[in-house]
C-alpha cells in the first residue's frame, strides 16, 4: 500500500508539474470565409479557417506559436473558445459553415466542437465532437471538469464533462430562446446565458454536470447580447448589448447584474457606444475591457460607418459600482478581447486589419502600446485560460 501511495503521489506531482509548465497561451479563431468590405459584407467558401495558438510569455509582445487548420466562425459571439484552467486543453466551437447557392454563399448551422491538446509539441487536435446546433459562446468551469456551450439555433446549452483529454456530452438543456454566450460563476453552481434576440440573461442552476433552467429568473438586459462575464468573486456579472442593429451609429449599453444573491438582479445600465461586441473581466476583478465595434462593420456608405473601433475600460469598485474610466482607439471590426495572465495588458482582435492590438492598463486607464501582432487570418474570437 505504501508503494501504491508513493506511486500515486508521484503521478500527482507529475500532473501538477505539467500544469505549472503549460505555456501561457491564448487561442484565436481565424475566420477565412466572411469578409467586411467597404461596400458591405460577403461570405466565401469553407476551408480557410484556422485556430492560432498565441504565446503571451512576454505579455507586452505576444507571438504566434502555432496554427491549426480548424473550422470556426465570426458568426456568433467571439467567446466560442477557451483553455482549461490547467492550460492542458483548448475547446473551440464551429458555429457555422457555408453553403453555396448560385454564386453566393450562405451560413448554415454547424454542430462541432474541437478539442485541442495544448501540452503536445506542437499542439494537436485530439478529437471533434458533436454538440448543439450553431454552438457559439462557451465557458469552462474553474474546476476544469465541466464546460457549457451555448447553442444559438439549438436554443439550448450543452453540458460537457472534461477528464484528461476526454470531453463528453452529458446533457442538453432547453432555454427557450437563442443562446449566444454563457458564463459560469466562480463557485460553479450557477451559470448565465445570453439570450441575444430575447434581450435577456437566463440563469442555470448547476449541480455537478446536471443543469436546470428556470425561465422565471430571466433578467431583462438589452437586445443583441453577446458579451457576458462574471467577476472572480462572483458578486457581479456584466452583459454587453450590441443593440437591435449592430454598427447603426446608435449608442448601446453594458448591463450590470448583482449576482451574489439568491436571485440575481440588474442594477445598472451603462452607455458604452455603438456595438460592444464582447467584454472580459480582469483576473483581479478590478477592471473590465470592452471591444466596441462602433460603425466599422457597416458599409462605407452607411450613416453609422466609422473606419475604426475602440477599446473601453470599465472600473469596478468594492461597492459594486461600475464606471467607464478609459478608452483607446482600436482597429476595424474589433472582435475578441482578453486580459494577459497578470492583468497588466489587454489584447483585442482587429478583424479587418488581421492583427491583435496590445494595450497596457495604467491605473484606471488604458493605453495603446502601439504593438500589433500580425496574423495569417481574420481574428474572430480570442480567449485564454478559464479563471484568469
Amino acid at each position: 500500500m505504501r508503494r501504491i501511495g508513493s506511486f500515486l503521489t508521484a503521478l500527482l506531482g507529475l500532473a501538477s508539474a505539467a500544469a505549472a509548465e503549460a505555456p501561457p497561451f491564448l487561442l484565436v479563431g481565424l475566420d477565412g470565409k466572411t469578409f467586411f468590405l467597404r461596400d458591405g459584407g460577403r461570405n466565401g467558401a469553407n476551408g480557410h479557417d484556422a485556430v492560432a495558438v498565441v504565446d503571451v510569455s512576454d505579455e507586452a509582445r505576444p507571438r504566434l506559436a502555432h496554427l491549426l487548420p480548424l473550422d470556426n466562425s465570426v458568426y456568433g459571439p467571439p467567446t466560442n473558445l477557451q483553455i482549461t484552467p490547467d492550460g492542458r486543453l483548448g475547446l473551440v466551437a464551429s458555429s457555422v459553415v457555408m453553403r453555396q447557392e448560385g454564386e453566393a454563399w450562405y451560413a448554415q448551422a454547424d454542430d462541432r466542437l474541437h478539442v485541442i491538446d495544448l501540452l503536445a509539441d506542437p499542439p494537436r487536435l485530439v478529437e471533434t465532437i458533436r454538440v448543439g446546433r450553431q454552438p457559439s459562446g462557451l465557458a469552462i468551469a474553474r474546476t476544469g471538469d465541466f464546460a457549457l456551450v451555448a447553442n444559438r439555433e439549438g436554443r439550448s446549452v450543452t453540458v460537457l464533462s472534461i477528464a484528461g483529454t476526454s470531453v463528453r456530452v452529458m446533457a442538453t438543456v432547453d432555454v427557450g430562446d437563442e443562446a449566444a454566450a454563457v458564463a459560469i460563476a466562480p463557485d460553479g453552481r450557477r451559470a448565465y446565458v445570453a439570450k441575444n434576440k430575447a434581450a435577456k440573461v437566463g440563469i442555470l442552476a448547476i449541480d455537478g454536470t446536471h443543469a436546470t433552467y428556470d425561465p422565471v429568473l430571466d433578467l431583462p438586459v438589452g437586445p443583441g447580447i453577446y458579451g457576458l462575464d462574471v467577476t472572480p468573486d462572483g458578486r457581479l456579472a456584466l452583459a454587453a448589448n450590441t443593440g437591435a442593429e449592430p454598427s447603426d451609429g446608435h449608442a448601446d449599453s453594458i448591463s450590470v447584474i448583482r449576482a451574489d444573491g439568491k436571485r440575481p438582479v440588474v442594477i445598472d445600465h451603462l452607455g458604452i457606444g455603438d456595438t460592444p461586441e464582447t467584454l472580459a473581466i480582469s483576473p483581479d476583478g478590478r477592471h473590465a475591457a470592452v471591444a466596441v465595434v462602433r460603425g466599422s462593420s457597416a458599409p462605407a456608405h452607411a450613416p453609422g460607418y466609422t473606419p475604426t473601433g475602440a477599446i473601453a475600460l470599465l472600473t469596478l469598485d468594492q461597492s459594486g459600482a461600475v464606471r467607464r474610466t478609459g478608452e483607446a482607439e482600436a482597429g476595424a471590426v474589433t472582435q475578441g478581447i482578453a486580459f494577459s495572465p497578470s492583468g497588466s495588458h489587454v489584447y483585442i482582435g482587429n478583424y479587418v486589419d488581421r492583427t491583435i492590438g496590445v494595450y497596457r492598463i495604467e491605473g484606471d486607464t488604458v493605453r495603446d502600446t502601439g504593438y500589433r501582432l500580425d496574423l495569417p487570418g481574420q481574428p474572430a474570437s480570442m480567449r485564454g485560460r478559464a479563471g484568469q
